[in-house]
């Protein structure tokens, strides 16, 4: 059972005893990532994330490392396209601890220039990372041409001419602007004691600014645009990714969408992996994933295969497409995936960390807390007749979008 409080200064937090426990989990939650920023700080909200690591006015960044591994040294962050968080799990007694740790990198960070300029070049080394890798290239590529007006279309790591650019001073107006009590959520899951908690997390974080200043933070639903690309890169396999205009997370849909996607690609037993990979063997890897963002989203179908097979696979892909629109699916793939997706939800959600998570994020973007049965519940009612629809509003190929890299050669499709 959750229980959701305010601090003074706005702050929502969503506590979710589990008095079994030895462990509790704590994150802090921001509502800011890349899709917050413009083309002359693309990049700023992960510089943060990473420098909030680096030293505080009280804590050298030794000393934070030290105190992290005191605790079992699991205290980490992450930065996505709409949101930061900072987070950590540790046994229960040692929570104040791990509460001091993530309010004083929050609110006293140095934000020193040489660690700045270091920890660029670590943000570098980090973006030629995702360069070399052709899987994560395709998927990058794809949402950024489609998205190629609108800041949901940025990469979360930023450009390396924007990295290097970016100074003390815009990191500082950044944080002003976005780490604000109302634009910020702590969650907290484990063994605690609800009350005690509440005047520590007081102490620590109330003193955060309330609200934003003006109206900068709103931003614009993006466009789906219609695109093909392709960049040759000299690897072995060709690797596909393809994109279809889809719903947002936070749609009524989304629970026929998670059912037509393990249907389609996303398991083991799905058409894609049985037809394509098992049967005919003409891949090691393909699979179907959602990109859904607040207010909008993708559905995404990811192929690695020898370039000479790329116009088999591309037309089985297209087969399992029309089929699945055609006929839909049958009573036992709908039985089968409902019972996979139900286990996947309750033994994800088992650990104080998931359940940290979980709440943050779903009290983040939808100011509740989703229960797990009603999420069971929603999928129970998915019908077939609701994927045979869903499958028709947005799986139109003739409305899809490509991405290509690696070995293109000869080997590519101009249109699906």
């Amino acid at each position: 059972m959750t229980n959701i409080e305010k601090l003074s200064n706005g702050i929502r937090v969503v506590m979710e005893p589990m008095p079994y426990l030895k462990s509790t989990a704590f994150g802090v939650w921001v509502k800011v990532g890349s899709r917050y920023e413009n083309k002359t700080n693309n990049g700023i909200a992960h510089v943060i994330e990473h420098m909030l690591f680096k030293g505080t006015k009280n804590r050298s960044a030794k000393d934070l490392a030290d105190e992290m591994a005191k605790i079992g040294g699991n205290v980490n962050a992450y930065t996505s396209k709409e949101c930061t968080s900072y987070y950590g799990t540790t046994l229960s007694e040692h929570l104040p601890i791990a509460v001091d740790i993530i309010s004083d990198m929050i609110k006293n960070s140095l934000f020193d220039d040489k660690d700045l300029k270091k920890e660029k070049r670590v943000i570098i080394e980090e973006i030629d990372m995702y360069d070399d890798s052709p899987e994560d290239l395709s998927h990058e590529m794809l949402q950024m041409k489609i998205w190629e007006d609108h800041p949901l279309g940025y990469q979360v790591s930023g450009t390396k001419k924007i990295v290097r650019s970016i100074t003390r001073e815009q990191i500082l107006d950044f944080m002003n602007t976005y780490y604000v009590g109302e634009n910020m959520i702590i969650s907290i899951a484990g063994q605690f004691d609800q009350e005690e908690v509440m005047e520590l997390l007081e102490e620590k974080f109330g003193g955060i600014k309330c609200s934003f200043d003006n109206e900068s933070t709103i931003i614009a639903t993006p466009e789906y645009h219609k695109i093909f690309y392709k960049k040759e890169k000299d690897v072995e396999q060709l690797h596909l990714n393809i994109g279809f205009d889809c719903i947002s997370s936070l749609s009524e849909e989304q629970y026929t969408y998670s059912v037509l996607n393990s249907i389609l690609g996303g398991s083991i037993n799905s058409r894609l992996f049985l037809q394509v990979r098992d049967k005919s063997g003409l891949t090691y890897s393909i699979y179907s994933y959602e990109s859904s963002y607040m207010d909008t989203g993708l559905f995404q179908i990811y192929a690695a295969m020898n370039p000479s097979q790329s116009t088999t696979v591309v037309e089985k892909i297209k087969a399992i497409i029309k089929d699945i629109r055609k006929n839909g699916v049958t009573p036992d793939e709908l039985s089968m995936t409902k019972e996979q997706l139900k286990t996947e939800i309750i033994l994800g959600n088992e650990s104080a960390k998931s359940r940290m998570n979980f709440n943050g994020k779903s009290m983040l973007f939808r100011a509740r807390v989703i229960t797990l049965d009603e999420m069971v519940e929603g999928l129970d009612k998915v019908s077939i007749e609701d994927v045979k629809n869903f499958a028709n509003k947005y799986l139109d190929l003739s409305n899809c979008s490509v991405s290509l890299v690696g070995n293109i050669k000869d080997y590519f499709v101009e249109s699906i």
